[in-house]
Parts: structure tokens; C-alpha cells; sequence
């Protein structure tokens, strides 16, 4: 069967890799201009530098997803980040690096951005306001929670009051690159507006370059959110001073990047770890269910794809609709 993904992050990468085993076709698509998602890596192009300016790292709990993370360890592409203070993992050399391995195979359309689903005779289409793809005989919406509650809302009303149910916190973070040292630990946290800061170049791969990267609360980027990232970038900077306790050193680079959909706000995160709606053949997953974080986001792939691979869904229902 043909299936369409919206949605090529680790949710969306996830569930393919178990549809793609399970015998059949899927297309992703994704709006951002290349691999990453939240697990993204932005390079300068006038400077040397880089930043995790997603996730700052992973947490692997399950067995499943420690057996996955044992197998990316061994092709090099994950490492462990024992300065974090616990089982932390990241990607090598950038946090993009893992998604880039999952893409690999899959046939995946980036910079296309999915604004409507229509559900015709012959299968579902996918508009981004220019072009229509498909047929799909299946759907898939790897997501945050308020898009895909704008997807799902003209075809399942349970699983758009479900997605519309939870709210993502919006956090703005500061891309730092300075001429010296930074005299701090290589991850401090929390301190005024500031819920972590982290020395970038401390990862492993990274080189050693001066680069920190800064994560407001969802507080502060609430009440920040509209500004302009210029004006951001000094404020942040300006809580950095306090956390650190004295003057910074003269940043030779900075910049500020807005998350407008996170993460889902503690305690809102659906109670499923996904959503599957077997009589018109459309399903949900991401880290809106079921908790949040980088494996709550695979295991929700994975659990959808066994739902979809498991039952009679996707026997052809074309010219029944």
C-alpha cells in the first residue's frame, strides 16, 4: 500500500522504518529544508561554528529504544555525553546526525509544507496550497499536537479534540559563539529566565569550539514570543551573565531561534501513545502522546506502525469512500 507520513522527525522516521518492513510504499514530507526537526543542527555559514539549537540530547529508558541506541552507537552516529550527568546521548557529529542515518532509504520531500488533506474515492491527497500528492491509502500525522489537530479536524473529530486537548510550550534559544572561555561548568541549569545552558563544543565531535547554546523557560518565551530574534538574542545573553555569575566574554556570533511548539506542556500529553483511525485509515503519533521527549517520539512511531501493520486496515478501500 501507499502511505504519506507528514512529518520526517523521529515520530514520523520511526513509523516508517516499520511500515517500510512491513512490505510497503511510504512518502514523507516535511516543511523544514533538510533533515533535523526538533533534533536540529544549524552551521554558520560565515563562521566555523554549529549548534544543537533542538534537543540538547537524548534519554534512552526502554529496551527498545537502548537496543536501537546500541546499534546507532556502533555506526558512529550517537555517542554518549557523560558531562550531562546521567545517561544522556547526542548525535555525532551534530544532533541532526541520527536523523540523517534514519533518512537514508526513505523517500522523503523536504520543504514541502502539508496545508489540507482531502479524502476522494480513489485514496487520500496531500495539498501544500500549490500542489496535491497522492493517492495515499493511508495517512500519517507526525506532528505537533496544534497541526495535527488542523489536519485531522475536517475527517476525525476524536483525534483533532485529542491533539487540540494538548498545548505545546514555545522556547526560544540563544546560539552563542565567544572569543574565550565561558568560566562555567559545561551544563548549568536553571537560573532566571534560563532553563538550561550548555557548552557546545563540549559534546563529543564537536571540535572544542566556544559555542553555547542557551534555552529560555517557557515562561520567559511566552512572555517574549513576538519579539524580534535580535532582540532576543541580547536579553538571553543578559540572563546568561546572571547565571554565570559575571561578565561574559565578547561573543563574536549570536542569534536567537524561536520554538514556537517545543515540547508539550507537563502534565498535558495525551494519555495514548498514538492514535489510529482504521476506517478511513489515518493515524497520529509523536511526543504529544504519551509523554514527551526524543523516545517517547519513536516509541509512538513504532506503536502506530504495528497498529496500522496488525489489523485489516489496509486492505483497499479506494472507491468505497
Amino acid at each position: 500500500m501507499q502511505i504519506g507520513i507528514i512529518g520526517a522527525a523521529m515520530a514520523g522516521l520511526a513509523a516508517a522504518d516499520q511500515l517500510v518492513g512491513g512490505g510497503h510504499q511510504v512518502t514523507l514530507f516535511d516543511k523544514g529544508r533538510g533533515p533535523g526537526g526538533r533534533l536540529s543542527t544549524r552551521r554558520i555559514d560565515d563562521g566555523p561554528w554549529h549548534f544543537d539549537h533542538g534537543a540538547p540530547w537524548f534519554v534512552a529508558r526502554d529496551e527498545h529504544f537502548i537496543a536501537a541506541m546500541m546499534d546507532w552507537e556502533q555506526r558512529g552516529v550517537v555517542a554518549r555525553w557523560p558531562e550531562a550527568q546521567g545517561h544522556h546521548w547526542v548525535g555525532v557529529p551534530g544532533m541532526n546526525a541520527l536523523i540523517r542515518h534514519l533518512v537514508e532509504g526513505h523517500d522523503v520531500r523536504f520543504g514541502v509544507q502539508i496545508t489540507s488533506l482531502l479524502r476522494s474515492g480513489d485514496g487520500w491527497w496531500l495539498h501544500d496550497g500549490a500542489q496535491a500528492y497522492g493517492p495515499y491509502d493511508a495517512v500519517v500525522l507526525a506532528m505537533p499536537a496544534e497541526q495535527s489537530a488542523v489536519l485531522a479536524g475536517m475527517h476525525d473529530f476524536d483525534m483533532a479534540r485529542a491533539a487540540a486537548s494538548v498545548s505545546s510550550a514555545p522556547v526560544w534559544t540563544g546560539l552563542y559563539a565567544f572569543e574565550r572561555a565561558v568560566d562555567a561548568p559545561d551544563v548549568v541549569a536553571a537560573h532566571g529566565g534560563i532553563d538550561l545552558a550548555l557548552r557546545n563544543g563540549a559534546k563529543p565531535g564537536r571540535g572544542g569550539s566556544e559555542t553555547w547554546v542557551v534555552h529560555a523557560t517557557s515562561s520567559w518565551s511566552s512572555q517574549h514570543l513576538e519579539l524580534d530574534r535580535d532582540a532576543v538574542a541580547g536579553l538571553l545573553l543578559a540572563e546568561f551573565s546572571g547565571l554565570v555569575g559575571g561578565p561574559l566574554p565578547e561573543p563574536v556570533f549570536m542569534q536567537a531561534h524561536r520554538w514556537r511548539f517545543a515540547c508539550p506542556y507537563e502534565g498535558q500529553a495525551a494519555a495514548e501513545s498514538c492514535l489510529w483511525n482504521p476506517q478511513i485509515q489515518l493515524g497520529a503519533c509523536g511526543d504529544w502522546l504519551g509523554g514527551s521527549g526524543v523516545e517517547t517520539a519513536w516509541l509512538s512511531g513504532r506503536a502506530l506502525a504495528a497498529k496500522m501493520l496488525d489489523g485489516p486496515m489496509l486492505e483497499d478501500w479506494r472507491g468505497r469512500a
